[in-house]
Protein backbone atom coordinates (compact mmCIF):
# COMPACT_ATOMS: atom_id res chain seq x y z
CA UNK A 1 0.00 0.00 0.00
CA UNK A 2 1.56 3.26 -1.18
CA UNK A 3 1.15 6.33 1.03
CA UNK A 4 1.22 9.64 -0.84
CA UNK A 5 1.87 11.83 2.20
CA UNK A 6 3.09 10.30 5.43
CA UNK A 7 1.45 11.72 8.56
CA UNK A 8 2.01 10.16 11.97
CA UNK A 9 -1.17 9.65 13.99
CA UNK A 10 -0.79 7.07 16.78
CA UNK A 11 -4.59 6.87 17.22
CA UNK A 12 -5.15 5.58 13.66
CA UNK A 13 -6.62 2.04 14.00
CA UNK A 14 -4.85 0.94 10.81
CA UNK A 15 -1.51 1.82 12.38
CA UNK A 16 -2.19 -0.73 15.11
CA UNK A 17 -3.09 -3.44 12.59
CA UNK A 18 -0.05 -2.89 10.38
CA UNK A 19 2.24 0.09 11.05
CA UNK A 20 4.95 -0.90 8.58
CA UNK A 21 3.61 0.80 5.40
CA UNK A 22 3.53 4.12 7.27
CA UNK A 23 6.96 3.50 8.77
CA UNK A 24 8.33 2.84 5.27
CA UNK A 25 6.73 6.02 3.93
CA UNK A 26 8.11 8.09 6.81
CA UNK A 27 11.63 6.70 6.32
CA UNK A 28 11.48 7.57 2.63
CA UNK A 29 9.58 10.88 2.70
CA UNK A 30 10.25 12.51 6.06
CA UNK A 31 12.54 10.41 8.27
CA UNK A 32 12.66 13.06 11.01
CA UNK A 33 9.01 14.04 11.02
CA UNK A 34 7.30 16.71 13.14
CA UNK A 35 3.95 15.42 14.33
CA UNK A 36 0.91 17.63 14.63
CA UNK A 37 0.78 16.38 18.24
CA UNK A 38 3.85 18.50 19.00
CA UNK A 39 6.83 16.12 18.95
CA UNK A 40 9.39 14.76 16.49
CA UNK A 41 9.29 11.21 15.11
CA UNK A 42 12.52 9.46 14.04
CA UNK A 43 12.23 6.37 11.83
CA UNK A 44 15.62 5.57 10.27
CA UNK A 45 17.88 3.16 12.14
CA UNK A 46 20.85 5.51 12.34
CA UNK A 47 18.73 8.44 13.59
CA UNK A 48 16.93 6.29 16.16
CA UNK A 49 20.21 4.85 17.41
CA UNK A 50 21.79 8.30 17.59
CA UNK A 51 19.02 9.62 19.83
CA UNK A 52 19.13 6.55 22.07
CA UNK A 53 22.91 6.54 22.46
CA UNK A 54 23.69 10.29 22.64
CA UNK A 55 23.43 11.02 26.36
CA UNK A 56 25.02 14.47 25.93
CA UNK A 57 22.25 15.79 23.70
CA UNK A 58 19.26 13.60 24.58
CA UNK A 59 17.68 12.28 27.76
CA UNK A 60 14.35 12.30 29.55
CA UNK A 61 14.25 15.99 30.41
CA UNK A 62 11.42 17.73 32.29
CA UNK A 63 8.82 15.03 32.93
CA UNK A 64 6.03 17.42 33.94
CA UNK A 65 6.52 19.60 30.90
CA UNK A 66 6.60 16.54 28.64
CA UNK A 67 3.19 15.37 29.89
CA UNK A 68 1.69 18.86 29.86
CA UNK A 69 2.45 18.93 26.14
CA UNK A 70 -0.71 16.81 25.73
CA UNK A 71 -2.94 18.23 28.46
CA UNK A 72 -1.97 21.88 28.71
CA UNK A 73 0.11 23.90 31.21
CA UNK A 74 -2.48 23.78 34.01
CA UNK A 75 -2.62 19.98 34.19
CA UNK A 76 -1.44 18.76 37.61
CA UNK A 77 0.67 15.83 36.42
CA UNK A 78 1.91 14.42 39.72
CA UNK A 79 -1.53 14.42 41.33
CA UNK A 80 -2.23 11.34 39.19
CA UNK A 81 -0.80 8.12 40.60
CA UNK A 82 -0.03 6.66 37.18
CA UNK A 83 2.01 9.67 36.05
CA UNK A 84 3.71 9.96 39.43
CA UNK A 85 4.77 6.31 39.12
CA UNK A 86 5.97 6.89 35.54
CA UNK A 87 8.05 9.86 36.68
CA UNK A 88 9.77 7.70 39.31
CA UNK A 89 10.83 4.68 37.24
CA UNK A 90 14.49 4.91 36.27
CA UNK A 91 13.58 4.51 32.58
CA UNK A 92 12.14 8.04 32.73
CA UNK A 93 14.93 9.57 34.80
CA UNK A 94 18.29 11.14 34.01
CA UNK A 95 21.51 10.85 36.01
CA UNK A 96 22.30 11.00 38.85
CA UNK A 97 19.01 9.51 40.09
CA UNK A 98 18.80 7.12 37.14
CA UNK A 99 22.36 5.94 37.81
CA UNK A 100 21.68 5.20 41.48
CA UNK A 101 18.41 3.29 41.06
CA UNK A 102 19.53 1.34 38.00
CA UNK A 103 22.78 0.43 39.76
CA UNK A 104 20.89 -0.92 42.77
CA UNK A 105 18.50 -2.89 40.55
CA UNK A 106 21.38 -4.49 38.65
CA UNK A 107 22.92 -5.49 42.00
CA UNK A 108 19.81 -7.62 42.52
CA UNK A 109 19.05 -8.66 38.93
CA UNK A 110 22.48 -10.13 38.26
CA UNK A 111 23.56 -12.26 35.31
CA UNK A 112 24.14 -15.09 37.80
CA UNK A 113 20.58 -14.85 39.12
CA UNK A 114 19.19 -14.90 35.56
CA UNK A 115 21.40 -17.85 34.55
CA UNK A 116 20.37 -19.79 37.64
CA UNK A 117 16.73 -19.30 36.63
CA UNK A 118 17.11 -21.46 33.50
CA UNK A 119 15.85 -24.79 34.97
CA UNK A 120 12.97 -23.03 36.73
CA UNK A 121 11.98 -21.13 33.58
CA UNK A 122 12.09 -24.42 31.68
CA UNK A 123 9.88 -26.05 34.30
CA UNK A 124 7.32 -23.24 33.98
CA UNK A 125 7.21 -23.62 30.18
CA UNK A 126 6.77 -27.38 30.49
CA UNK A 127 4.06 -27.03 33.14
CA UNK A 128 2.03 -24.69 30.95
CA UNK A 129 2.26 -27.06 27.98
CA UNK A 130 1.48 -30.08 30.16
CA UNK A 131 -1.85 -28.44 30.99
CA UNK A 132 -2.94 -28.23 27.33
CA UNK A 133 -0.97 -30.75 25.31
CA UNK A 134 -3.61 -33.51 25.44
CA UNK A 135 -6.32 -31.13 24.24
CA UNK A 136 -4.76 -30.52 20.84
CA UNK A 137 -5.46 -26.81 20.97
CA UNK A 138 -4.92 -23.66 23.02
CA UNK A 139 -5.58 -19.97 23.01
CA UNK A 140 -1.92 -18.99 22.78
CA UNK A 141 -2.08 -15.51 24.28
CA UNK A 142 -4.01 -16.21 27.48
CA UNK A 143 -2.95 -19.81 28.10
CA UNK A 144 0.75 -19.46 27.36
CA UNK A 145 2.13 -16.07 26.24
CA UNK A 146 0.67 -14.02 29.12
CA UNK A 147 1.13 -16.65 31.79
CA UNK A 148 4.71 -17.68 30.99
CA UNK A 149 6.61 -14.43 31.71
CA UNK A 150 4.22 -13.56 34.53
CA UNK A 151 4.95 -16.84 36.32
CA UNK A 152 8.68 -16.40 35.69
CA UNK A 153 8.66 -12.98 37.34
CA UNK A 154 6.57 -14.30 40.25
CA UNK A 155 9.15 -17.06 40.71
CA UNK A 156 12.02 -14.56 40.63
CA UNK A 157 10.32 -12.35 43.20
CA UNK A 158 9.75 -15.42 45.39
CA UNK A 159 5.95 -15.29 45.40
CA UNK A 160 4.35 -18.39 46.91
CA UNK A 161 1.60 -20.31 45.05
CA UNK A 162 -0.94 -18.53 47.28
CA UNK A 163 0.58 -15.12 46.54
CA UNK A 164 0.59 -15.96 42.81
CA UNK A 165 -2.77 -17.72 42.42
CA UNK A 166 -4.59 -17.64 39.09
CA UNK A 167 -6.90 -14.90 40.36
CA UNK A 168 -3.95 -12.82 41.58
CA UNK A 169 -2.11 -13.24 38.27
CA UNK A 170 -5.19 -12.20 36.32
CA UNK A 171 -5.60 -9.11 38.52
CA UNK A 172 -1.92 -8.19 38.16
CA UNK A 173 -1.93 -8.59 34.37
CA UNK A 174 -5.11 -6.53 34.05
CA UNK A 175 -3.66 -3.84 36.29
CA UNK A 176 -0.54 -3.66 34.12
CA UNK A 177 -2.62 -3.42 30.94
CA UNK A 178 -4.82 -0.67 32.39
CA UNK A 179 -1.99 1.40 33.89
CA UNK A 180 0.78 1.10 31.28
CA UNK A 181 -1.40 3.08 28.91
CA UNK A 182 0.35 6.18 30.32
CA UNK A 183 3.42 5.30 28.27
CA UNK A 184 1.44 6.50 25.24
CA UNK A 185 2.22 10.00 23.94
CA UNK A 186 -1.27 11.48 24.17
CA UNK A 187 -3.92 12.76 26.58
CA UNK A 188 -6.52 10.39 28.02
CA UNK A 189 -10.17 10.74 28.86
CA UNK A 190 -10.77 11.22 32.61
CA UNK A 191 -12.22 7.73 33.11
CA UNK A 192 -9.25 6.05 31.40
CA UNK A 193 -6.76 8.01 33.48
CA UNK A 194 -8.74 7.36 36.68
CA UNK A 195 -8.58 3.60 36.00
CA UNK A 196 -4.83 3.81 35.39
CA UNK A 197 -4.43 5.68 38.68
CA UNK A 198 -6.42 3.13 40.68
CA UNK A 199 -4.54 0.22 39.14
CA UNK A 200 -1.17 1.75 39.98
CA UNK A 201 -2.41 2.21 43.56
CA UNK A 202 -3.34 -1.49 43.63
CA UNK A 203 0.06 -2.55 42.23
CA UNK A 204 2.01 -0.37 44.67
CA UNK A 205 0.06 -1.82 47.57
CA UNK A 206 0.53 -5.40 46.34
CA UNK A 207 4.29 -5.16 45.82
CA UNK A 208 4.76 -2.99 48.90
CA UNK A 209 3.40 -5.84 51.05
CA UNK A 210 5.78 -8.31 49.37
CA UNK A 211 8.83 -6.19 50.21
CA UNK A 212 7.64 -5.52 53.75
CA UNK A 213 7.39 -9.29 54.27
CA UNK A 214 10.90 -9.88 52.86
CA UNK A 215 12.42 -7.38 55.26
CA UNK A 216 11.01 -9.46 58.11
CA UNK A 217 11.68 -12.89 56.55
CA UNK A 218 14.41 -12.77 53.85
CA UNK A 219 14.54 -15.42 51.12
CA UNK A 220 16.84 -16.26 48.23
CA UNK A 221 14.83 -14.30 45.66
CA UNK A 222 14.83 -11.06 43.70
CA UNK A 223 12.55 -9.33 46.22
CA UNK A 224 15.08 -9.94 48.99
CA UNK A 225 17.90 -8.98 46.63
CA UNK A 226 16.24 -5.61 46.04
CA UNK A 227 15.80 -5.18 49.80
CA UNK A 228 19.51 -5.85 50.33
CA UNK A 229 20.84 -3.71 47.46
CA UNK A 230 22.72 -0.72 48.87
CA UNK A 231 25.15 2.02 47.85
CA UNK A 232 26.76 5.00 49.61
CA UNK A 233 23.33 6.68 49.73
CA UNK A 234 21.69 3.71 51.38
CA UNK A 235 19.22 1.06 50.18
CA UNK A 236 16.15 1.47 48.02
CA UNK A 237 13.08 2.65 49.93
CA UNK A 238 9.99 0.44 50.01
CA UNK A 239 8.33 2.87 47.61
CA UNK A 240 11.29 2.73 45.21
CA UNK A 241 11.26 -1.08 45.29
CA UNK A 242 7.53 -1.21 44.55
CA UNK A 243 8.09 1.22 41.66
CA UNK A 244 10.86 -1.00 40.26
CA UNK A 245 8.84 -4.21 40.72
CA UNK A 246 5.89 -2.79 38.77
CA UNK A 247 8.26 -1.86 35.96
CA UNK A 248 9.92 -5.28 35.87
CA UNK A 249 6.62 -7.15 36.12
CA UNK A 250 5.04 -4.93 33.49
CA UNK A 251 7.97 -5.34 31.12
CA UNK A 252 7.41 -9.09 31.19
CA UNK A 253 3.73 -8.70 30.44
CA UNK A 254 3.94 -5.92 27.85
CA UNK A 255 7.06 -7.03 25.98
CA UNK A 256 7.98 -10.67 26.62
CA UNK A 257 4.40 -11.90 26.37
CA UNK A 258 3.93 -10.04 23.11
CA UNK A 259 7.28 -11.34 21.83
CA UNK A 260 5.92 -14.90 22.18
CA UNK A 261 2.60 -14.16 20.46
CA UNK A 262 4.18 -12.02 17.73
CA UNK A 263 6.82 -14.69 17.21
CA UNK A 264 4.41 -17.59 16.78
CA UNK A 265 2.36 -15.57 14.32
CA UNK A 266 5.50 -14.68 12.33
CA UNK A 267 6.65 -18.30 12.32
CA UNK A 268 3.25 -19.32 10.91
CA UNK A 269 3.38 -16.65 8.21
CA UNK A 270 6.83 -17.94 7.24
CA UNK A 271 6.33 -21.72 7.61
CA UNK A 272 9.79 -22.51 6.25
CA UNK A 273 11.20 -20.78 9.33
CA UNK A 274 9.07 -22.87 11.68
CA UNK A 275 10.30 -25.97 9.84
CA UNK A 276 13.89 -24.82 10.39
CA UNK A 277 13.26 -24.33 14.10
CA UNK A 278 11.61 -27.72 14.49
CA UNK A 279 14.51 -29.38 12.66
CA UNK A 280 17.05 -27.54 14.80
CA UNK A 281 15.66 -26.13 18.08
CA UNK A 282 19.10 -24.71 18.90
CA UNK A 283 18.10 -21.89 16.52
CA UNK A 284 15.67 -20.61 19.18
CA UNK A 285 18.08 -17.96 20.48
CA UNK A 286 18.63 -16.62 16.96
CA UNK A 287 14.88 -16.85 16.29
CA UNK A 288 14.20 -14.75 19.39
CA UNK A 289 16.50 -11.99 18.10
CA UNK A 290 14.78 -12.03 14.70
CA UNK A 291 11.34 -11.87 16.32
CA UNK A 292 12.48 -8.86 18.33
CA UNK A 293 13.64 -7.21 15.10
CA UNK A 294 10.87 -8.21 12.72
CA UNK A 295 7.84 -7.70 15.00
CA UNK A 296 9.10 -5.74 17.98
CA UNK A 297 6.70 -5.61 20.92
CA UNK A 298 8.20 -2.21 21.81
CA UNK A 299 7.26 0.14 18.97
CA UNK A 300 8.94 3.27 20.25
CA UNK A 301 10.47 5.13 23.16
CA UNK A 302 10.91 8.79 24.01
CA UNK A 303 13.75 11.23 24.55
CA UNK A 304 14.04 15.01 25.07
CA UNK A 305 16.68 17.24 23.45
CA UNK A 306 18.89 18.90 26.06
CA UNK A 307 20.17 21.47 23.55
CA UNK A 308 19.60 22.46 19.94
CA UNK A 309 20.83 19.58 17.79
CA UNK A 310 20.67 18.54 14.13
CA UNK A 311 19.11 15.18 13.36
CA UNK A 312 18.68 14.07 9.76
CA UNK A 313 18.91 17.66 8.42
CA UNK A 314 16.26 18.86 10.90
CA UNK A 315 16.95 21.07 13.90
CA UNK A 316 15.58 19.71 17.15
CA UNK A 317 15.37 22.54 19.67
CA UNK A 318 16.22 22.19 23.34
CA UNK A 319 13.24 20.85 25.28
CA UNK A 320 11.54 19.28 22.27
CA UNK A 321 10.44 15.65 22.51
CA UNK A 322 11.54 12.92 20.09
CA UNK A 323 9.69 9.63 19.59
CA UNK A 324 12.22 7.07 18.36
CA UNK A 325 10.34 4.41 16.42
CA UNK A 326 12.56 1.40 17.06
CA UNK A 327 10.15 -0.83 15.11
CA UNK A 328 10.66 1.40 12.05
CA UNK A 329 14.44 1.37 12.50
CA UNK A 330 14.36 -2.42 12.71
CA UNK A 331 12.95 -2.56 9.16
CA UNK A 332 15.36 0.00 7.64
CA UNK A 333 16.64 -1.39 4.27
CA UNK A 334 19.79 0.72 4.60
CA UNK A 335 20.78 -1.50 7.52
CA UNK A 336 19.04 -4.86 7.07
CA UNK A 337 18.97 -6.91 3.86
CA UNK A 338 15.39 -7.75 2.83
CA UNK A 339 14.06 -6.25 6.09
CA UNK A 340 10.47 -7.38 5.51
CA UNK A 341 11.53 -11.03 5.30
CA UNK A 342 11.51 -13.03 8.53
CA UNK A 343 14.74 -15.06 8.73
CA UNK A 344 15.64 -16.82 12.00
CA UNK A 345 19.24 -17.32 10.79
CA UNK A 346 19.75 -13.62 10.03
CA UNK A 347 23.22 -12.25 10.72
CA UNK A 348 24.39 -8.67 10.92
CA UNK A 349 23.44 -5.51 12.85
CA UNK A 350 21.55 -5.74 16.10
CA UNK A 351 17.94 -4.69 16.41
CA UNK A 352 16.96 -1.69 18.55
CA UNK A 353 14.19 -3.34 20.54
CA UNK A 354 16.01 -3.18 23.89
CA UNK A 355 16.70 0.53 23.47
CA UNK A 356 20.22 1.83 23.91
CA UNK A 357 22.67 3.84 25.95
CA UNK A 358 22.17 4.26 29.67
CA UNK A 359 18.51 3.24 29.27
CA UNK A 360 19.26 -0.13 27.62
CA UNK A 361 16.71 -2.64 28.93
CA UNK A 362 17.85 -3.94 32.32
CA UNK A 363 15.86 -7.14 31.78
CA UNK A 364 17.20 -7.92 28.30
CA UNK A 365 19.01 -11.12 29.30
CA UNK A 366 15.94 -12.43 31.11
CA UNK A 367 13.77 -11.69 28.05
CA UNK A 368 16.25 -13.49 25.82
CA UNK A 369 16.29 -16.50 28.15
CA UNK A 370 12.49 -16.62 28.20
CA UNK A 371 12.31 -16.37 24.40
CA UNK A 372 14.92 -19.08 23.87
CA UNK A 373 13.20 -21.49 26.28
CA UNK A 374 9.67 -20.74 25.03
CA UNK A 375 10.47 -21.34 21.36
CA UNK A 376 12.78 -24.31 22.02
CA UNK A 377 10.08 -25.99 24.09
CA UNK A 378 7.29 -25.30 21.60
CA UNK A 379 9.38 -26.60 18.68
CA UNK A 380 10.40 -29.78 20.54
CA UNK A 381 7.09 -30.65 22.16
CA UNK A 382 4.65 -29.37 19.52
CA UNK A 383 6.43 -29.78 16.16
CA UNK A 384 3.07 -30.02 14.39
CA UNK A 385 1.79 -26.75 15.85
CA UNK A 386 -0.51 -24.84 13.49
CA UNK A 387 -1.37 -21.24 14.27
CA UNK A 388 -4.69 -19.91 12.99
CA UNK A 389 -3.61 -16.63 11.38
CA UNK A 390 -7.24 -15.56 10.96
CA UNK A 391 -7.72 -15.71 14.74
CA UNK A 392 -5.02 -13.09 15.39
CA UNK A 393 -6.29 -9.88 16.99
CA UNK A 394 -3.93 -6.94 17.45
CA UNK A 395 -4.43 -4.87 20.58
CA UNK A 396 -6.15 -1.54 19.97
CA UNK A 397 -5.72 0.21 23.32
CA UNK A 398 -2.33 1.72 22.60
CA UNK A 399 0.45 2.24 20.09
CA UNK A 400 3.74 2.04 22.01
CA UNK A 401 3.45 -1.70 22.70
CA UNK A 402 2.54 -4.01 19.82
CA UNK A 403 1.02 -7.37 20.57
CA UNK A 404 -1.89 -9.71 20.15
CA UNK A 405 -4.93 -10.10 22.36
CA UNK A 406 -6.00 -13.37 20.73
CA UNK A 407 -4.31 -16.15 18.75
CA UNK A 408 -5.45 -19.77 18.42
CA UNK A 409 -3.25 -22.79 17.75
CA UNK A 410 -3.83 -26.50 17.30
CA UNK A 411 -1.87 -29.74 16.91
CA UNK A 412 -2.44 -33.45 16.78
CA UNK A 413 -3.06 -34.52 20.40
CA UNK A 414 -0.48 -36.91 21.80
Amino acid sequence: MAIDRAIFDPTDPQLKLDPYPLFKALREQDPVHFSELGFWVATRYDDVRTVLMDRENFGQGDFIRNIQLFYGPDFDVLSHSAYRWLSEIFLYQDPPRHTRVRGLVTQALTARRVAEMRPRVQAIADRLLDAVICRGEMEVIHQFAYRFPTLVMCDMLGLSPKEASDDVLAALNQAIADSFIVFEMRAFEPDVLALANSQIDFLEDFFGKIFAARRIEPRDDLATGLCNACDENGPLTDHEMATVAIGLFGAGFETTAHMIGNGLLSLQKFPDQWAKLVADPSLAASATEEILRYESSLVGTNRTAFKDVTLGKKTIHAGERVLTLVAAGNRDPEIFDAPDIFDIERKGPRHLSFGGGIHFCVGAELARLEGEIAFTTLAKRLPGLKVDVASARWRQDGFMFRGLTALSASWQPL
